[in-house]
């Protein structure tokens, strides 16, 4: 979790008071914000887990598995959120906080869409290249702030976008088992590929300028 709150992604639903209670919960009860940020990769886990299990159930289960899949998605970018309230706000961040508010979450990505492309109605392939570009994306805010350039949380396919549009289609999918047989999947995945295209070249295109910007 980024432990200034100049590194963090602007989110509103950090102004909330269910999440400020959890928070100070948490804080008091001394729960690392480390260790929240590795639940994020339980969760992309299990997230990916009921995608792929989609792919082998009957209608009613189906219809669960793709439930709990929004549901761990959720919980995901909760554990995303509550790490850096109780690294920041609760005044429990440490030196290893940057690297562990990164590396659990591009796990979690990765975990999220390759068990997307196993659901039922979908391509390992795209999948595989939604998991990619999802890291990628994320690397090059990461690189911007290397650089110079500030946190660059840009989309049109930043991590909530991502993450918003697949629980979107998980939810509509419970709803309506048939979207599977339309290969709704594929098309939510090439959605985030393209998305993920737009966004890795908007923030290149940032990050280049802000670097010309410093030579000059």
């Amino acid at each position: 979790m980024p432990t200034t709150p100049e590194a963090r992604r602007p989110l509103k639903s950090r102004d909330l008071a269910i999440f400020k209670n959890i928070a100070s919960a948490l804080a008091r009860a001394g729960v690392s914000p480390n260790a929240i940020s590795f639940t994020s990769i339980v969760f992309g886990l299990a997230a990916g887990g009921c995608f792929a299990l989609t792919a082998h159930a009957e209608e009613l289960a189906l219809r669960g598995w793709w439930l709990a899949a929004a549901a761990f998605i959720q919980l995901r970018l909760i554990a995303n959120l509550l790490d850096g309230m109780v690294a920041v706000e609760g005044k429990r961040g440490g030196p290893t906080g940057d690297l562990w508010n990164e590396a659990p979450d591009r796990l979690a990505d990765a975990a999220i869409f390759i068990g997307a492309g196993f659901a039922a109605g979908s391509d390992p392939l795209l999948g595989m290249g939604a998991a990619l570009l999802a890291v990628f994306v994320a690397y090059l805010r990461a690189l911007g702030a290397s650089n110079g350039a500030g946190q660059i949380f840009i989309g049109p396919m930043a991590k909530p976008h991502r993450m918003f549009v697949t629980t979107v289609f998980s939810v509509a999918s419970a709803l309506f088992p048939a979207l599977a047989g339309f290969s709704g999947m594929k098309l939510l995945l090439a959605l985030v590929i393209v998305g993920c295209i737009v966004t890795a070249i908007r923030r290149l295109s940032r990050i280049a300028a802000s670097l010309r910007s410093k030579s000059a």
